[in-house]
C-alpha cells in the first residue's frame, strides 16, 4: 500500500502547521528538533519540513464539509480566503498559507464529474 506524502518546505514550521490544523488536519508525529511535522489526512499525509527550499506549489484537498464553514474558520483564524467558486468539477475555495503558497479546497460534485 502506498500513501500520498507531499512535503511542504518552509522557513516557519510552526506557522505552516497552525495553518493546516486550522484547515482541519490533525498533528501527527513531530521530530524532536521540531523541523518535521506530519499532518495525517483521510487520503494521505502532509509533511511540513523546515528548509531553505520554501515551497511554491499549489496543494489541493477535497472535503465533505461545506466550503462556507471552511472559509469562515479560516477567516476567524486571521487568514484571507477567496470566494467560494462554482467550477466544472464542483465548488472550490482558494487561500494562501503563511508563505504565500496557494491552497485549493474542493467540494467535488460527483454528478458533474462522471
Amino acid at each position: 500500500m502506498m500513501r500520498v506524502l507531499p512535503i511542504r518546505y518552509t522557513s516557519d514550521v510552526e506557522a505552516v502547521t497552525r495553518f493546516y490544523t486550522t484547515l482541519g488536519l490533525e498533528t501527527g508525529p513531530v521530530s524532536r528538533p521540531g523541523g518535521w511535522v506530519e499532518l495525517p489526512a483521510g487520503g494521505g499525509t502532509l509533511a511540513v519540513h523546515k528548509g531553505q527550499d520554501v515551497g511554491r506549489c499549489e496543494l489541493a484537498f477535497e472535503t465533505d464539509e461545506p466550503l462556507e464553514d471552511v472559509r469562515d474558520r479560516l477567516r476567524a483564524a486571521g487568514y484571507e480566503p477567496g470566494p467560494v467558486l462554482d467550477e466544472g468539477f464542483g465548488r472550490s475555495l482558494r487561500v494562501r498559507d503563511p508563505d504565500g503558497v496557494p491552497v485549493q479546497i474542493n467540494a467535488y460534485e460527483r454528478d458533474l464529474y462522471t
